[in-house]
């Protein structure tokens, strides 16, 4: 199953592939039942269902969080289902950015800190034309020697953004990255999302409940019971609330 739309221009292999994974947790509670997905590269791809229908776990495996009970996880070319938790943060570092909903900035750290905290901690050089370029684009070039605190929530997420994009991962995972967010800043979010994925051919896999946040993904991909239900091309709000209607809601 390849429900995830292939870029013009994008490397051949795919840069997230699940191929038959099963996550059971104690006492026998299957939280992904025989998951197959491939994400190619420059795709951004919502992972959308009602509640308990695996689609945070879905991530948590993918994004080398967690471990699946079986089958294969691969993060640009990589195998990581059988790694121990040293590597897999190793490949965590240095090939998957991530966006949460609470943003996840110290607080005693200015922006620019935040930004480049993951690339220092790794003993990595910052690419300060990179970063510079990142910072323009996503508009707070004069919130850098601020902190945390001084922002709006809109400003915030979008310098947890620039973190996430920092070392040029191969995939960047966003967990509700708007579910904080008022409706004005959350579409600055989301089409930011969606600009860095078309101008800069950033992969992004967005776990979300929301039918209009999804919709600015590519693909949509529909969950439930632990199972990939259907995948949509160039979703709609709409046809995305009907589908969550037909499973019951959230």
């Amino acid at each position: 199953m390849r429900p995830a739309v292939r870029v013009e221009g994008a490397p051949a292999g795919p840069a997230v592939a699940l191929s038959q994974v099963s996550k059971v947790y104690g006492g026998g509670v299957r939280a992904l039942d025989d998951v197959s997905l491939t994400v190619w590269p420059g795709a951004f791809v919502a992972v959308m269902g009602p509640s308990g229908s695996g689609k945070s776990t879905l991530m948590h495996c993918a994004a080398g969080l967690d471990t699946p009970t079986s089958g294969s996880v691969r993060i640009d070319g990589h195998e990581i289902a059988g790694l121990d938790e040293t590597r897999r943060t190793e490949l965590r570092r240095d090939r998957v950015g991530f966006v949460f909903q609470a943003y996840n900035l110290i607080p005693s750290l200015t922006i620019a800190d935040n930004i480049t905290l993951p690339l220092r901690l790794a003993s990595r050089k910052p690419d300060r034309e990179w970063v510079s370029a990142l910072v323009e684009r996503v508009g707070i070039a004069g919130c850098l020697d601020r902190r945390p605190a001084e922002l709006s929530g809109g400003q915030q997420q979008r310098a947890a953004v620039v973190r996430a994009l920092a070392a040029r991962p191969a995939v960047v995972f966003a967990d509700e990255p708007t579910g904080a967010l008022d409706l004005h800043s959350a579409r600055q979010v989301l089409q930011l999302l969606r600009g860095l994925v078309d101008e800069f051919g950033q992969t992004v896999v967005m776990v979300t409940h929301d039918p209009a946040a999804a919709a600015w993904a590519h693909h949509a991909v529909v969950m439930a019971d632990g199972r990939v239900v259907e995948g949509l091309d160039a979703p709609t709000a709409a046809s995305l609330a009907d589908r969550l209607i037909a499973l019951g809601g959230r």
